[in-house]
């Protein structure tokens, strides 16, 4: 059975940087994605270039558009202010974050009567009845977090404030999402829990990203990258290594992946097209 996909887009930040959205839109739209997401900048930077991009994708791609929403540097009259502006652009769907601490903070300090967690976030979206909300899992302990119990009993808090749905951190075994959902289960959670699925673009780069996230590195993925540099064979590499990631996914009866693209759509369509899910093709009435 083919997944249902989602994908990840982020803001662009220059004129080069927004040819290549709406290049990524056009390369993946065709795949009939449930939704795409558009993040935030670190520290909210990307606020306004978020609701302009958001609402720009709702308007005239056609896509299910979600918006990235966090509490970082805005109060929360702010915040719930960029939230009914979604809802007034017809957008119905948000990823509800606590997000990370502004540039050059060393840990996440609320603003001034702004939102002090994601779960008083949450809560205040559903309130207002507008939206389908996702929050963020992490199948590997978060940075933050006390121990993995920790995180997902703060799950579990937020599912339970309102959340409807929640997309992990990315990670490198199908074991590491299996043992995460099977301890997700025994604490009570019922509601879905989609993998995250990063397509390695570029191996250093990917390796920074987890080492800041606390996503386990295995030394084989390591290894493998190192060999295939060396040979020129990244590209390959990278697209047997996410297939066979989530082809284990959908054997042990996962039935959602959401893609984080960087905005770079070649190596996520090559990844879904093994998979099965090819565009949809619309045959003409020639009668």
């Amino acid at each position: 059975m083919q997944p249902e996909i989602s994908f990840e887009f982020f803001p662009p930040r220059n004129v080069e940087g927004t040819f290549r959205l709406w290049d990524t839109v056009q390369v993946l739209a065709p795949l009939s994605p449930r939704f795409v997401s558009v993040t935030y900048g670190a520290g909210g930077t990307t606020r306004d270039l978020t609701r302009d991009v958001v609402a720009t994708l709702h308007k005239h791609s056609g896509l299910r558009t979600a918006a990235h929403l966090t509490c970082v540097e805005a109060t929360k009259a702010e915040t719930l202010e960029i939230a009914r502006g979604f809802a007034e652009a017809g957008v119905q769907d948000i990823v509800a974050l606590r997000g990370d601490p502004p540039k050059g903070a060393q840990s996440f300090e609320p603003f001034p009567n702004g939102f002090s967690s994601s779960v008083e976030l949450i809560e205040a979206l559903r309130d207002t009845g507008d939206f389908s909300i996702r929050v963020g899992a992490y199948p590997d302990t978060h940075p933050e977090a006390a121990n993995a119990q920790a995180d997902i009993e703060w799950l579990k808090r937020k599912l339970d404030a309102g959340a409807d749905e929640a997309l992990t951190q990315f990670f490198f075994e199908a074991d590491s999402f299996f043992r995460f959902r099977d301890a997700c289960q025994k604490a009570g959670i019922d509601k879905p829990i989609v993998p995250g699925i990063l397509p390695i673009e570029n191996w250093d780069g990917a390796r920074r990203f987890a080492q800041r996230c606390g996503t386990h590195i295995p030394a084989w993925v390591e290894d493998a990258f190192v060999t295939a540099k060396r040979d020129g064979r990244e590209d390959l590499l990278a697209t047997a290594i996410c297939t066979e990631l989530c082809s284990d996914l959908l054997e042990g009866g996962v039935d959602k992946l959401h893609f984080y693209t960087l905005n770079r759509p070649e190596l996520t369509r090559d990844v879904c097209f093994a998979l099965g899910v090819a565009p949809e093709v619309k045959l003409e009435n020639v009668a």
